[in-house]
């Protein structure tokens, strides 16, 4: 498992810990724990411009300058499932350059945790709209 307050350290390893519970109720509750595991966003970081539209709840990506070309951001949200899936986003994304997160295959990974069978449509399509967000900050501007 993670080390108290640290996320996974890459996507397998968030796979291999979602395989550790039986149900899907100890999955839920690693999810939200996953999530309390962001650093919440300030405040003033809480615009309009860094809102994600489509999701039900209130949603916010930020993206971080990197002087090494890597995709760097924050995100944060008001419902604490959608903060796991920000997070399980964060491990996917993790230490990618602009071009490794374009290719990023987050679907294929969705279907691999299981996800896309225990989130609602309307959960399912908010994340989907988070990963057009990072698509969009990976693009060459």
């Amino acid at each position: 498992m993670d080390p108290a307050g640290a996320l996974p350290a890459d996507s397998e390893t968030l796979l291999q810990n979602f395989e550790l519970f039986d149900g899907w109720e100890d999955r839920y509750a690693y999810l939200i724990d996953l999530g309390r595991k962001l650093r919440p966003l300030a405040d003033e970081e809480k615009t309009e411009e860094n809102k994600v539209r489509g999701c039900m709840s209130q949603v916010w990506l930020v993206r971080r300058d990197d002087p090494e070309g890597r995709l760097r951001w924050d995100g944060d949200s008001d419902a604490a499932i959608v903060r796991g899936l920000i997070a399980v986003l964060q491990v996917l994304y993790a230490h990618k350059s602009l071009a490794e997160a374009r290719e990023v295959d987050v679907e294929a990974f969705f279907r691999r945790l299981g996800l896309e069978r225990h989130l609602s449509m309307n959960r399912r399509n908010g994340f989907f709209a988070m990963v057009s967000k990072l698509k969009t900050f990976a693009s060459p501007s």
